[in-house]
């Protein structure tokens, strides 16, 4: 376990509590399938597709169906059995990606945190800045979701809980003067972190992907080098949506990292491991509930064994 004990209870039990909604779903089906029969082709098969409905990715199932017919094919084998081979596959897919945001040496270094409306993006921004204000670093926030006064409001909110400046306009300002202006303003205020909230947007409405590149490119002119990391923010209860969020937003504005929220109210958390196997873009964060500890760096293994139903 990589996590220390955090307030409520360590982290591991957060997120086994934030994934039951998977696992138990998951683990029901592999119960079912398995533990009055032996391994066969049927079975097999059967368990192959429960791990497509579960969003895990038609290769991941594939591979996982491939590693049970290996060995313990016409042969008796218990539900924890399976589920540790579940474990232990997806964590094979999720390793490679499971990977920190590392705050570089730029100051302020810039995060745009981008996603579709609803996807939790404000309320990340807010429990981010929690953690850089925690560690010691110096916070800016720019509310750069300029559609929605509810948005400007709800990161006001967090500056003043945080301790972090917000740079803000009245609803309905160019979004991409205001990230110009918040650059400028972390430089002279020599802050070490820029955090800038973006409209929600669908990713299949090209007007609205264009003001987010907009964005990019004026970032550009005030910082070469701007933005440092583009964190797109992904709702786990949309499912195979997700899929395609990331595709769109990695091509609009070079996503550079993953978080996903959301966790704890749905049991489509498998469409992590098929976001991982397809992508291959590094996760950053997961979250599993409100509160500001449940945002926290996402750990390959424990995810693989609390989606699994395998205990730590």
């Amino acid at each position: 376990m990589n996590e220390t004990e955090q307030s409520g209870g360590s982290w591991w039990h957060r997120l086994s509590a934030g994934l039951r909604r998977t696992s138990s779903s998951l683990g029901g089906a592999v119960s079912d399938l398995v533990a009055k029969r032996k391994l066969d082709a049927t079975s097999i098969e059967e368990l192959e597709e429960v791990l497509i409905r579960a969003d895990l990715g038609v290769a991941t199932a594939g591979r996982i169906a491939d590693v049970l017919r290996q060995g313990r094919y016409e042969k008796a084998i218990t539900p924890d059995e399976v589920k540790r081979v579940l474990a232990d596959e997806i964590e094979r897919v999720l390793a490679p990606v499971a990977a920190p945001l590392v705050i570089g040496d730029a100051r302020p270094f810039v995060i745009l945190v981008a996603g579709v409306n609803g996807s939790g993006k404000t309320t990340t921004i807010g429990k981010l800045a929690a953690k850089y204000r925690h560690e010691g670093r110096s916070v800016m926030l720019a509310a750069g979701d300029t559609f929605r006064a509810a948005a400007i409001d709800q990161l006001k909110i967090w500056g003043t809980r945080t301790g972090a400046p917000v740079i803000a306009r009245e609803p309905g300002a160019d979004a991409a003067s205001l990230a110009f202006d918040a650059l400028s303003a972390a430089k002279t205020a020599g802050a070490d972190v820029l955090l800038i909230d973006t409209a929600g947007r669908l990713q299949n409405k090209a007007g609205l992907m264009g003001e987010l590149e907009k964005i990019v490119r004026v970032l550009k002119k005030a910082d070469a080098s701007a933005p440092h990391a583009v964190l797109l923010v992904l709702d786990a209860t949309v499912g195979q949506n997700a899929l395609s969020q990331v595709e769109e937003f990695a091509k609009t504005a070079g996503v550079t990292g993953l978080a996903m929220t959301k966790l704890d109210g749905t049991a489509r958390g498998g469409i992590l491991v098929a976001i991982a196997a397809r992508h291959r873009l590094p996760i950053h964060f997961i979250g599993v509930g409100e509160s500001v500890d449940d945002l926290a760096p996402f750990q390959a293994r424990d995810f693989a064994n609390a989606i699994a139903g395998v205990e730590a």
